[in-house]
């Protein structure tokens, strides 16, 4: 009988976590996270609008090309004049690379000259292990019905190097320009790239 017990556990936890799991097509994992500002931001915030995270570490080489390239801030300029909402995503934990103040992240996001409507800070990991997210970038784009549209990395080409840029299929840009016509998304979820996320 306690055998029976421990299997039916089993079962019932493994269907929670695939249930649980980011799904393409399915909706995305709700969250609520504070911040820079203090105030507690919710997906469930921004229905009837669609959304974008991207998870962050300023350390990291590949964000670093990403931002210092200025490719970043173009993909959010696009999209959120575009009318989606930006949401930056700090999951590093403290002491670890990546991991800053509500002030320092402000800073950040000014002196490189980034679109984004919320920098949330997440050094639980709350909501990086919500979301499965494994790299700086991480990036996921969610429709106005709160639905998974994509995830997985920004563009093509997995390497640090800026020159690689203009050579690459930006992956959030082309998914943006099929919801946007109406058509479906042929990169629907690839492999993200990156420094690994820094979780406590």
């Amino acid at each position: 009988m306690k055998s029976i017990l421990l299997s039916l556990a089993l079962v019932i936890g493994l269907a929670h976590a695939a249930a649980a799991a980011p799904q393409i097509g399915a909706p995305a994992p709700a969250f609520s996270g504070i911040n820079t500002k203090g105030e507690t931001i919710s997906l469930a915030d921004f229905a009837g609008q669609k959304v974008v995270l991207e998870w962050t570490n300023h350390d990291c080489p590949f964000v670093v090309k990403h931002y210092g390239s200025g490719n970043m801030q173009r993909t959010q300029a696009a999209l959120t004049d575009a009318g989606y909402v930006w949401l930056t995503i700090i999951s590093s934990a403290p002491g670890k690379q990546g991991y800053v103040s509500p002030e320092k992240a402000d800073q950040l996001t000014a002196s490189r000259g980034a679109y984004t409507d919320h920098v949330i800070l997440d050094p639980e990991g709350t909501i990086g292990h919500a979301y499965e997210a494994k790299t700086t970038p991480h990036m996921f784009i969610i429709d106005e019905q709160q639905i998974l549209q994509y995830m997985g990395a920004i563009d093509s080409i997995r390497s640090a190097r800026q020159s690689d840029i203009p050579k690459a299929t930006n992956y959030v840009l082309a998914a943006y320009e099929a919801l946007n016509s109406g058509e479906p998304v042929a990169e629907t979820s690839t492999r993200a790239y990156g420094c690994s996320v820094k979780y406590k």
